[in-house]
């Protein structure tokens, strides 16, 4: 036996305006797009930004329904959107803002595992990393250079 260690590399940056401008505008896209969340049940509220190669940006919130696992995350619409609408674009960074309804969080909250394994999925389509930047209402925002920094073990087709 024997123990092994993975270490990643996060960026934090203290507060929004430690962003460059074009990630501080993606970042006000994702907070406005968790404004508009469906989350009746959770009353925990998910926006999403992402910007893809070919220049477009494409946003998504968090849709509950009351038949759960009905519903759909916020990276997964903004994602899945892309994918659909944009085939042939690569995603090249991806904007999170999460927070309950009733109070403001502070601390950055990163995808779920769910969304995870679908921006997984899409790095490993690409060929390509996807930045990610995730922070709650307001505060601290972490930078990902890629998804494998979040999951260190992804699964992937080459295990299929």
């Amino acid at each position: 036996m024997k123990e092994i260690s993975i270490t990643t590399t996060f960026t934090e940056f203290e507060n929004f305006t430690e962003l460059d401008s074009s990630s501080q505008k993606m970042m006000q896209l994702a907070i406005e797009a968790r404004k508009k969340a469906y989350a009746p049940y959770s009353k925990f509220t998910v926006g999403c930004a992402i910007i893809l190669d070919n220049g477009m940006v494409v946003e998504g919130s968090n849709q509950e329904n009351a038949a759960y696992p009905s519903g759909l995350c916020a990276e997964r619409v903004a994602i899945f959107y892309a994918g659909s609408n944009y085939p042939k674009a690569k995603i090249l960074k991806l904007y999170i803002s999460a927070s309950p309804v009733d109070r403001d969080l502070d601390q950055p909250i990163p995808p779920c595992g769910s969304c995870r394994q679908s921006i997984a999925e899409y790095e490993i389509k690409q060929d390509q990393d996807i930045e990610i930047y995730f922070m709650g209402s307001k505060g601290k925002i972490y930078k990902s250079d890629s998804l494998k920094n979040i999951l260190p073990f992804m699964f992937d087709k080459k295990y299929l």
